[in-house]
């Protein structure tokens, strides 16, 4: 196996293709990554911005260059010594008809070579297919159905949607005789959410599941991507969402089984949850690396301010819910509006088995509806993994406790009905195809269930701090101790050393250096309330009266103060009107995103217009170049935090690059990442700007922080380390190193050993005391007097030069630079430089 030293992300689409990608692989060498980590780059839908909605597994897509395009681009990166990892989508293809396979479904039905490949309810009378913008009569009595031809043969064409139909029925008579004969049937988009008769992915009916459990199927899908495995044009496979998958570890096995003698670097997507751990026995190199993210931000949050942060923001914005309750009442209505068909499957499912036995046959559709809601509400991970061995000792555990808080919610009545639901996922074996169906069907629906309900629905309402609002997050675990950051990483060194490390990726909520900065205000949580109360009075004239309530709204203003701090350009001139603009724009198109998610005052399915264009009003007010007076108090208030956030960056860099893991770079994060939720997380990068950046001779110094160029310099320093000492970071030991003096809470250092080679990581963290108030990311020696560390041996050297004694006094080593990582070189014979 190939294990990637580091990862360098590349989306693929939007003006980036594998000619263009090609040329990069000079840069990407340059900057020292050893794998390019793709987006998947198999045919997709037309327009199609990010390749998930892959239409043919066998084929590039030709939009990116084709097979040609391909073949160069691995050529390029070859030449320059880059390993390639494919990110692959088992779970899901389009349900569109330039998916071949669903448009043989689509003409066939049933006797298509292909029905088994898609996961359809083939029990239902028709296959639904809710494509159309109004209700089926209407669509009819307008004339938006007609009869065509596509390549010979005839379709029923819903604009430029041209559906096969089944042979001989196109001389039927007019179109609604023609449509009724058909294996599928028109609907209106709406009545997806109860009636649609196929898994899909999320809430997304554009997306239909695979069925790659099934072993044809799984060859299918795999054959291209094996054979660029087999031949050693791919290192490594990106596995998208594998908790949508009926079996995960049987995939895995089969994935890795079928490789042979291959042993490909594969990693999952997979969210973890609070204290949830991968499971030992799967065949993966460990995840994406989300859980990184939250552990590198939780860092960051000062946990002692979390009872002040949360009156302040409680006082302000009015909101009186636990976080754990948000959920609970989330996923309750996630799961009985915006995914009521997947439900009512369930339903049917226990409703048959409940009947079949006189213990359990007087529990009504309702009561089983009422439990099957519960237990999902109250299980606190994506999904559990019961299989044809039945419930580990940790899935029991979990199952059970869901069952005990639901019992203590009282929203299921009774209580034996709760138990009832419980014993069909844990009773063993399986002994029906219903109750291995409703296993399978449930554990697959609790993940949709989990990822709209937190992600995106109370990820954009529990908004105290939204730098723990992420993906792979858990926001009421306000920060973590120094201890217990060492314990999560020396895990991960001893279970999963070669899992990815990422902090930014194409789904991340916020850039990582978003929020970076916006943790800074956990350490200074009075002083922003006064701030945010201070700009609540001054921009009184912006809001509206609306018939539902005033606009935008306090707990509107305290996600958007906290949105706009952690997207302000450092450099930003509060003169500049059309940079204001610019910035403007971004916020709006991010606030009017955020508060359709949060699904109170409106949604992506009833949206509020006049809600919107009344917030969109007061972020264009808030950032109007006539308004100087509020943008320069915006600018003073900032700025300390901009440079507390500076560290933070720079102390999350050195951390991701040196902690037991493959560091994954998103693309264009090599320069800050002040983004937000995608499309701003996806927009164009100037990668010329970074390769004249890369080629600049320049010392490690805080210069240029504005334009975020240390982080820069510290990033390819430190890519470089991993360049000469690749066995160190591939194998080497984790060893936490705890600071000495009065300042210790504020310090976080490990050793990496392997042999002789050393290398020591040192970083600040809750860096605003130790500014002292200064808007420059500058550490005052003064303020670690007495604050000194012990380092595994004397001679270790920074990346400056600077050889180091054994033991160190941290205020004028961090005064230097705020963060330090000292080595040896690669053999331990002599110090870097």
């Amino acid at each position: 196996m190939t294990t990637p030293r580091a990862t360098y992300r590349l989306q693929f689409r939007d003006g980036m293709d594998f000619h263009r990608a090609a040329r990069l692989a000079p840069y990407l060498a340059d900057l020292g990554v050893s794998h390019l980590y793709a987006s998947p780059i198999f045919a997709a839908t037309e327009g199609s911005t990010h390749g998930y909605d892959v239409t043919d597994h066998g084929r590039f897509d030709a939009v990116l260059g084709g097979e040609d395009g391909f073949t160069a681009l691995s050529a390029a990166l070859k030449r320059h010594g880059i390993g390639l990892l494919l990110d692959i989508v088992p779970n899901h293809m389009a349900a569109s008809v330039q998916n071949p396979w669903w448009r043989d479904v689509l003409r066939h039905g049933r006797d298509s070579a292909y029905a088994r490949h898609f996961d359809i309810d083939w029990a239902a009378d028709k296959l639904l297919l809710p494509i159309l913008g109004e209700p089926y009569g209407e669509a009819v009595a307008e004339g938006k159905l007609t009869l065509g031809e596509r390549d010979g043969q005839p379709v029923l064409l819903y604009y430029d949607t041209a559906l096969p139909l089944a042979p001989g029925t196109e001389a039927l008579g007019g179109v609604h005789d023609i449509h009724e004969a058909q294996h599928w049937r028109l609907a209106y988009w709406r009545l997806a959410r109860e009636a649609l008769t196929y898994r899909r992915f999320f809430e997304i009916s554009e997306l239909v599941g695979v069925r790659v459990e099934d072993r044809p199927v799984f060859d299918a899908v795999h054959r291209l991507a094996l054979q660029l495995v087999a031949d050693g044009t791919v290192d490594g496979l990106r596995i998208d969402h594998v908790d949508g998958l009926a079996d995960p570890k049987a995939y895995l096995d089969t994935l890795r089984a079928t490789a042979a003698p291959r042993r490909p670097y594969v990693v999952i997507e997979k969210i973890l949850g609070e204290e949830e751990e991968l499971p030992a026995d799967w065949a993966t190199d460990g995840t994406t690396g989300y859980e990184i993210g939250f552990l590198l931000t939780a860092l960051q949050i000062d946990s002692r301010n979390r009872a002040v942060l949360d009156q302040a923001w409680r006082g302000f914005a009015g909101d009186r819910t636990a976080y754990r309750q948000h959920v609970v009442e989330a996923k309750r209505r996630i799961f009985t509006v915006n995914l009521a068909g997947e439900l009512r499957g369930l339903i049917a499912l226990a409703a048959r088995l409940a009947e079949a036995d006189v213990a359990s046959r007087d529990f009504g559709r309702d009561a089983l509806r009422r439990a099957i809601i519960e237990i999902a509400a109250h299980l606190p991970v994506y999904r559990t993994y019961v299989d044809a061995h039945g419930a580990s000792p940790g899935d029991r555990a979990l199952i059970d406790q869901a069952v005990r808080q639901a019992k203590t919610a009282r929203e299921a009545e009774d209580g034996r009905v709760l138990d009832f639901i419980a014993g069909l996922l844990l009773d063993s074996p399986a002994d029906s195809a219903d109750r291995t169906g409703f296993i399978r069907r449930f554990q697959q629906a609790t993940g949709p269930v989990m990822a709209k309900a937190v992600e995106d629905t109370v990820f954009y309402r529990f908004n105290r701090l939204l730098a723990l609002n992420e993906v792979g997050a858990e926001p009421s675990r306000f920060g973590i101790s120094v201890a217990d950051f060492h314990a999560a990483l020396r895990q991960r060194r001893a279970a999963w050393p070669h899992a990815l490390s990422a902090t930014s990726t194409h789904d991340t909520k916020r850039g990582e250096d978003t929020r970076a900065r916006i943790a800074v205000l956990s350490e200074m949580p009075t002083l922003w309330r006064a701030d945010v109360a201070r700009w609540h009075e001054a921009t009184a004239d912006l809001r509206r009266a609306l018939p539902d309530g005033e606009s935008p709204g306090a707990d509107v203003e305290w996600l958007l103060y906290q949105s706009l701090l952690g997207i302000w350009p450092a450099d930003l001139d509060v003169r500049d009107a059309s940079a204001l603009s610019d910035l403007a724009e971004r916020l709006e198109e991010f606030i009017v995103k955020a508060l359709r998610e949060a699904k109170q005052r409106t949604s992506w399915t009833a949206p509020n217009h006049a809600f919107e264009e009344s917030v969109g009003g007061f972020v264009r007010g808030i950032l109007a170049v006539q308004r100087q007076d509020l943008l320069r108090d915006l600018e003073r208030c900032f700025q300390p935090v901009l440079a507390g956030g500076f560290v933070n960056s720079l102390a999350q860099t050195a951390l991701k690059l040196t902690l037991p893991g493959v560091p994954d770079i998103y693309q264009g994060t090599e320069l800050p990442d002040l983004s937000l939720v995608d499309p701003d997380n996806r927009r164009p990068v100037d990668f010329d700007q970074r390769a004249a950046l890369l080629a600049e001779p320049g010392e490690l110094t805080i210069a240029q922080w504005r334009q975020g160029l240390p982080k820069f310099r510290l990033l390819a320093r430190l890519l470089d380390l991993r360049r000469r000492q690749e066995a160190l970071f591939r194998d080497g030991s984790y060893e936490p190193l705890f600071a000495l003096g009065p300042m210790a809470e504020h310090i976080v250092a490990f050793a990496r050993r392997a042999g002789a080679e050393c290398c020591v990581t040192i970083v600040p963290r809750l860096p605003l005391s130790l500014l002292g108030g200064q808007p420059v990311p500058l550490l005052r020696p003064e303020a670690l007097d007495g604050t000194e560390i012990e380092l595994p041996m004397a001679g270790l050297v920074t990346l400056g030069g600077k050889v180091l004694p054994a033991r160190v006094a941290l205020g004028p080593l961090l005064a230097e630079f705020p963060v330090q990582t000292l080595a040896t070189e690669p053999g331990g014979t002599k110090p870097t430089g």
